[in-house]
């Protein structure tokens, strides 16, 4: 089954002026046919090339280049780095060697989340935050000046490039050698491309695997995107972009559409990325273990709606059970692999278990939806 229309057919246009940045790539995903972009970081994200359905297929089954400039990293450097990288973060950073890259979600006082980044640890007095779409620089260049911190905080020149599917692993190493099948998960090295180092990690927005290499040289963006697809044409490559689909039967969360401001990392569902039990020094830590002893009152949960597609929403879909409000659903889209609607949605402690039924007030009508547990049957391709 296909989406009754296609989901980005009839978005208004977008301006590009001056304010919203383009990229070393841009020209080169123009040139592919990108048909639809975002603004994420006050940059230009492609949100849409073959069409929904046909780059979610194409994704699962070989292998894209997307430009995810977007993920700017907010540069902590110096005697304090460290110090103030772990008061950013409720996730452990002493566990965090030199070439470790992971998920470490940043909160406030209050345990809320302001964001949800991946952590490189460059050196052991330098950090990448490479973030999610909030300004992060002006939180942590706040808190480095109030508490006079012997560190500088900046937003460097970077722009990230991710190779994502199954068959990611062949292209990176035509292009970078045999050393990068080396780099494990949430690991990175530094690679040689043109005699310059690159960072180069095994990591990205997907479940179908791959590695995103950090540019720091604009001239080298549009030679390493040639360099890419080239090395690429016999396994099918492609122009791409993160996929609806395939990030929520993932579980994979937007930050500003599924978790806000107003949502705890707990209730978020980033237990795994919170150090509780560690003795670290964290803004909100204090918060959240105070809010893990009491049991959060609603949490991140996966759900199934019945009946034919929906059109994925715009704002949040009112959920019920019972007569009373149990929450609201951010992200949908059909799901052809599973044959259904697959959704996220924040949801009533006492509605998130398997199996609970609710009503869904979709743009589409009432329909039955059911909570699951994520990521999706069959998610990932690894």
């Amino acid at each position: 089954m296909t989406l009754p229309t296609d989901a980005f057919a009839f978005a208004p246009g977008l301006a590009l002026t001056r304010r919203l940045r383009s990229t070393p790539f841009t020209s080169r995903v123009e040139a592919a046919g990108v048909r639809s972009y975002t603004v994420y970081n006050h940059m230009l994200l492609p949100t849409h090339f073959r069409g929904l359905e046909q780059d979610y297929h194409h994704l699962r089954r070989a292998v894209q280049v997307w430009d995810v400039s977007c993920e700017r990293q907010v540069e902590l450097a110096g005697p304090d780095a460290a110090r103030l990288a772990q008061l950013l973060t409720v996730r452990d950073l002493r566990t965090f060697a030199v070439g470790r890259c992971g998920y470490a979600p940043v909160v406030d006082n209050d345990g809320l989340l302001i964001n949800d980044p991946v952590v490189l640890r460059l050196a052991n007095d330098r950090f990448w935050f490479s973030v999610s779409d909030s300004d992060v620089v002006l939180w942590a260049g706040g808190l480095a000046a109030g508490l006079g911190l012997d560190v500088t905080v900046h937003e460097p020149d970077v722009w990230p490039l991710a190779v994502q599917g199954p068959l990611a692993e062949e292209v990176v190493a035509a292009v970078f050698g045999e050393q990068a099948r080396e780099i494990r998960f949430f690991r990175f090295a530094p690679l040689p491309f043109r005699n310059h180092q690159l960072v180069v990690a095994r990591s990205g927005w997907s479940a179908q695997g791959g590695f995103e290499i950090y540019v720091d040289d604009a001239a080298l963006g549009g030679e390493l995107y040639d360099a890419l697809m080239g090395a690429g044409a016999r396994y099918d490559i492609g122009p791409g972009c993160p996929n609806l689909i395939e990030r929520i039967e993932a579980g994979l969360l937007t930050y500003g559409t599924d978790v806000t401001r107003a949502d705890t990392a707990l209730e978020a569902g980033l237990d795994r990325y919170c150090s509780l039990d560690a003795p670290i020094a964290a803004l909100g830590i204090e918060a959240l273990r105070r809010q893990a002893t009491a049991g959060v009152s609603r949490r991140i949960s996966g759900l199934i709606i019945d009946g034919d597609a929906v059109t994925p929403p715009r704002d949040p879909w009112p959920a019920h059970a019972e007569g009373s409000t149990a929450g609201q659903i951010t992200s949908a889209a059909w799901s052809p692999r599973l044959a259904t609607n697959v959704a996220i949605g924040m949801l009533a402690i006492e509605h998130v278990v398997p199996g609970t039924a609710l009503t869904v007030e979709t743009t589409a009508g009432t329909r039955r939806g059911t909570a699951v547990e994520m990521p999706f049957p069959g998610a990932s391709q690894r």
